[in-house]
């Protein structure tokens, strides 16, 4: 979307990007720009380009909304590290804070 000389953009990254952090591509209006994924991001994490958006007389911000998206399917190896990571994280309660245990 955009806003006055800003641009906003939801990125899609997978699992093991957010976890582990790395660089990746982005589309931007003046092009293609390597970014940095902080490790351990969550889906909704807000990164700023700045001055990658627009270009003009002073140029916007191009502002990216993480997403982390995961494939449609996954081979039997795939799931197997899945169950693994499961299984090692078992500790990690994501609904921590709504008061659920499971």
């Amino acid at each position: 979307s955009i806003d006055g000389s800003n641009v906003a953009l939801k990125l899609p990254i997978a699992p093991w990007e957010a976890a582990l952090g790395g660089k990746v591509c982005v589309p931007t209006p003046a092009g293609i720009v390597e970014m940095k994924i902080p490790a351990s991001s969550s889906s909704g994490k807000r990164l700023r380009l700045k001055g990658r958006g627009i270009p003009s007389k002073e140029a916007g911000d191009f502002y990216v909304t993480l997403e982390i998206v995961l494939p449609t399917t996954i081979s039997d190896a795939e799931k197997a590290l899945y169950e693994s990571l499961q299984q090692a994280a078992a500790g990690f309660n994501p609904r921590a804070s709504l008061g659920v245990n499971t």
